[in-house]
């Protein structure tokens, strides 16, 4: 396989203190339109997962985070369009400002049990009992 077919993608697991995890909802116009997911995106080319991760929460949700607050969790690989997803799942307690829905149609909090009865990406749904197991 080569390097230009694989994507590398960050996701978060922001938990609160009530032990909810956030979910964001696809906007239309975008694959996988409408299903709900965990916040991140892309690794651009020179960044490391965690700097792209501090990224995303930026531009995604106006909050802010350090990469020592990301903690490795778990991650998803899948067949995706003719290419390869590699996801990496990390899990933040700790953040400054209030997630607001800046890309996404919608947010969500959730305890990880709620997540088996939402449209979620492939790639999501086998990370969900970790969370479980997790929280």
């Amino acid at each position: 396989m080569s390097q230009s077919s694989l994507l590398l993608v960050v996701a978060v697991a922001l938990i609160d203190a009530e032990g909810r995890v956030l979910l964001q909802r696809r906007p239309p116009g975008k694959a996988m339109a409408g299903l709900w997911e965990f916040p991140g995106g892309k690794v651009e080319p020179g960044e490391t997962p965690e700097a792209a991760l501090v990224r995303e929460l930026e531009e995604e949700l106006g909050i802010a985070t350090h990469t020592s607050c990301l903690a490795p969790a778990t991650f998803a690989s899948e067949g995706l369009d003719g290419r390869h997803l590699l996801l990496l799942l990390y899990v933040c307690r700790k953040w400054q400002g209030i997630p607001e829905a800046r890309e996404a149609t919608a947010l969500k909090w959730v305890r990880p049990v709620e997540m088996y009865g939402l449209d979620m990406p492939p790639a999501d749904l086998p990370l969900i009992g970790l969370l479980e197991a997790l929280l």
